[in-house]
């Protein structure tokens, strides 16, 4: 896991922020040689069909996965 100091991050930021975006590689923080934060990007969502798109033919969906339930919220 990289890391980098509060000082050169802020020398730096913009530089790092686009090697995070690129890499996808999350980067900590140091204060005084300890942990202070961590900076990681934003994980983009994924559609349904490419999280299941291996797969083909082997899944079938009756309604749409993608719509709340609240009918095992009255069960209880």
């Amino acid at each position: 896991m990289r890391t980098i100091s509060k000082s050169k991050l802020k020398a730096q930021m913009l530089r790092v922020f686009r090697e995070i975006e690129e890499s996808g590689e999350e980067l900590i923080v140091t204060d005084r040689n300890r942990a202070a934060l961590r900076i990681q990007p934003i994980a983009s969502k994924k559609k349904v069909e490419d999280v299941f798109a291996s797969s083909p033919g082997q899944l079938v969906f009756h309604e749409d996965i993608n719509a709340p339930t609240i009918d095992e919220w009255h069960e209880a």
